[in-house]
């Protein structure tokens, strides 16, 4: 798999053969923690399509998932994300399906409906900390 940073707040993959590799188009773009976010809603979203299309032996070589965020205004967390698929050889009456398949990734599923997050001290007798929603 290779994910190339195209911003920011975004990035892109394809599956490729061998290891995975991210790339950025400068040094002046960090693989930052929200692009981890997006690389696994990405990820995710690549591999079930993938799956999908070997059942039904379709070809994926120009298959290509781009992921995007817009940060909620004066407050350091994604509002809201966009994953866009593009794929020129998937015919048009079979876009549906994928996208309905798209949809049925586990980090998808995640982010629509949160889990609680408790941060603790390990080794120490402290209270649980609950992230505020």
């Amino acid at each position: 798999m290779k994910i190339t940073l195209t911003g920011e707040e975004s990035l892109r993959l394809e599956a490729t053969s061998g290891p995975l590799t991210i790339e950025a188009p400068s040094h002046d773009v960090q693989y930052s923690p929200f692009h981890m976010l997006g690389s696994a809603l990405g990820a995710c979203t690549l591999s079930v399509l993938q799956s999908w299309a070997s059942n039904k032996n379709l070809g994926v070589n120009d298959l290509r998932v781009d992921v995007s965020w817009d940060f909620v205004e004066g407050q350091h967390r994604v509002g809201a994300m966009k994953v866009k698929l593009v794929w020129p050889s998937l015919s048009p009456e079979l876009w549906p399906r994928a996208i309905r398949v798209a949809n049925l990734c586990g980090i998808h599923s995640t982010l629509t409906h949160p889990p609680q997050i408790t941060v603790e001290a390990a080794g120490v007798e402290s209270a649980a900390i609950e992230a505020s929603a």
